[in-house]
């Protein structure tokens, strides 16, 4: 059993941004070395957010609908109070979403549905440059164990 932790950097367009994370995600796990274990994905931040969908015209179009519908942007946020910079509802809508997105992998294969990618939602108003933490926790093969000793 072991850990590994690698990064990847991301540009985005700027908010609603939705990013298909799916392939470099498999590409660091297949460049670790474990054969089966999990990989957790983090984005430090509090606008920006990790989850899985059917990366498809449609839903590309219906997931920020959806986010209007229960963090609309015309609407009063106090966090406009502290900081008067208009990214209250990003906020909100990074918090309903969650920064973190764990996925089984099995013979260096992530469990992933036929239809399920990664994405990463940018969320805040403006484009940024991420920095999401990958964290591996796997096991290599007994064969390769047994090379190692």
């Amino acid at each position: 059993m072991g850990i590994m932790t690698r990064h990847l950097n991301l540009r985005t367009k700027g908010e609603l941004d939705i990013v298909d994370i799916t392939d470099d995600i498999a590409r660091v796990v297949n460049e670790s070395g474990f054969e089966s274990g999990i990989v957790t994905v983090f984005v430090p931040g509090s606008t920006g957010a990790l989850t899985t969908i059917e990366y498809e015209p449609g839903l590309l179009r219906d997931f920020p609908d959806m986010l209007e519908r229960i963090a609309p942007k015309d609407i009063f946020y106090e966090h406009e109070k502290m900081w008067h910079d208009h990214n209250g509802h990003s906020h909100v809508r990074a918090s309903l979403i969650g920064p973190s997105l764990t996925i089984p992998f099995k013979d260096k294969k992530l469990a992933l549905g036929t239809w399920q990618q990664a994405v990463f939602v940018e969320l805040d108003i403006h484009s940024r440059t991420r920095e999401l933490i990958l964290q591996i926790l796997g096991e290599r093969s007994l064969t390769k164990q047994k090379n190692h000793i």
